[in-house]
Formats: structure tokens, sequence, C-alpha cells
């Protein structure tokens, strides 16, 4: 795809499929937290979920992005810190 459209058009896509699986992750949480109805099932949004999450991996895989994996060991360590203070204080 990239080849054709050329890489300023691929991030556009990406920015645009990131904003669809924003808003489906929303529409997810809104049925699972249940304070806001919606006429959305909740199988109908998690599959909508993983189309748009989809999306953005190829658009990412065009674009040869690939995920910080020390960049996630550590955001995990912090919130695993967090947690540990939320419940036991500092």
């Amino acid at each position: 795809m990239i080849e054709k459209i050329g890489s300023p058009a691929m991030l556009e896509q990406l920015a645009e499929e990131a904003t669809e699986l924003a808003h489906a992750a929303l529409k997810l949480a809104r049925i699972e937290r249940g304070e806001n109805p919606t006429p959305v099932l909740k199988a109908d949004a998690a599959e909508h979920l993983i189309e748009e999450y989809t999306d953005v991996v190829q658009c990412a895989e065009e674009l040869s992005l690939v995920p910080n994996r020390e960049q996630i060991k550590l955001k995990k360590m912090r919130f695993g810190e967090r947690w540990k203070e939320e419940l036991y204080g500092k």
C-alpha cells in the first residue's frame, strides 16, 4: 500500500484509523460501564474494536513501525509501583 500512496498519506491513514480505534474503545468502555446506554451490543462493539485495532496494526506495519518492548516493560513496572503505593501507601 505504502508504495502506491506514499508515506505522508499512510501517516494520515494511520491517524484516521487510530482515531477510529479510540472511538471504538470508548464505545466498548461505555457499554461495559453501563452508565450511558447505547443500542450497540457488547459483542458488536468488541468486534469493531478488533477491526479498528487491526487497521492500525496494518498501517503501522506498512510504515515499518515496531513496538518498543523496553518501553512497554518500563511502563508495566511503573504501573506496578503506582499500584503498590495505592494499596500499601508509600
